[in-house]
């Protein structure tokens, strides 16, 4: 007989999305080998009590581990956590942007992937490219121009990037990311501009990444890359917890 391991959890309270909570709250256990690979979970009864939730949303969230591929029902004997393989999916929490820490984990990841798909933009795009990259520069400026706050236009831009690569995987990677990447850039982009000095400080630091892929500066297209994030994580960093909260809802 297989025993499960002991774990402890501080009850959740809030009433907002709770499966998502436990969701996380049980990939964090998995992650931490509290839950270690072939171990079986705890019964639906006794995850409830412990998280102080009903038993349908500890059902929810285990059926979303398995959607994913990291636990596995067996007959007659429970639900056991799945060893790691190639079909282990890369997850991000989707409350990903309820932190300035959290943003800037992002932030950081974003960092080192953005500095070598503009490398290999600059040394592979073609002219076809660069003028779409330039479009797309020039679609943030006009959003901006009619009142909207570019998030949209950007995402476009950075993909189009990542498009030149043509490196199929980077573009599945950033379209993968880019669905949480879009809510800290959001905030981010609430954040500059608040003041003059840093929209046209991003604006620049846009501009300097397409000028160097357009020229097909390999070095110079990863070093603006690498700066416009760092820059970005800077200014995330001076960022009211008040704003964030505000619009991170």
């Amino acid at each position: 007989m297989t025993n499960t391991p002991a774990f402890q959890v501080e009850p959740l309270t809030a009433n907002v999305k709770m499966p998502d909570r436990v969701t996380q709250a049980l990939l964090e256990l998995i992650r931490s080998g509290t839950f270690p690979a072939k171990s079986r979970l705890p019964s639906e009864a006794e995850m409830a009590q412990r998280f102080g939730v009903s038993r349908t949303v500890i059902r929810e969230a285990v059926s979303r581990l398995k959607s994913e591929g990291l636990v596995e029902s067996r007959q007659g004997s429970g639900v056991f956590v799945r060893e790691a393989g190639p079909d282990t999916p890369f997850r991000i929490d989707p409350t990903a942007v309820d932190s300035i820490q959290s943003v800037l984990q992002l932030a950081e990841l974003r960092r080192g992937l953005e500095a070598e798909i503009a490398a290999l933009a600059a040394e592979r795009r073609t002219p076809e490219q660069i003028a779409d990259i330039g479009a797309k520069l020039q679609a943030i400026d006009d959003a901006v121009a009619v009142g909207g706050d570019g998030v949209s236009a950007d995402m476009e831009f950075h993909r189009s990037i990542a498009r030149a690569t043509a490196n199929p995987h980077f573009l599945a990677l950033w379209d993968f990311l880019g669905q949480f990447l879009k809510g800290s850039m959001a905030i981010s982009r609430a954040w500059e501009a608040r003041t003059e000095e840093t929209r046209s400080q991003v604006q620049e630091e846009h501009k300097a990444l397409y000028a160097a892929i357009a020229a097909g500066d390999i070095e110079g297209a990863r070093n603006a890359a690498r700066r416009h994030m760092e820059m970005a994580s800077q200014r995330i960093r001076t960022a009211d917890p008040e704003f964030l909260k505000e619009h991170s809802k």
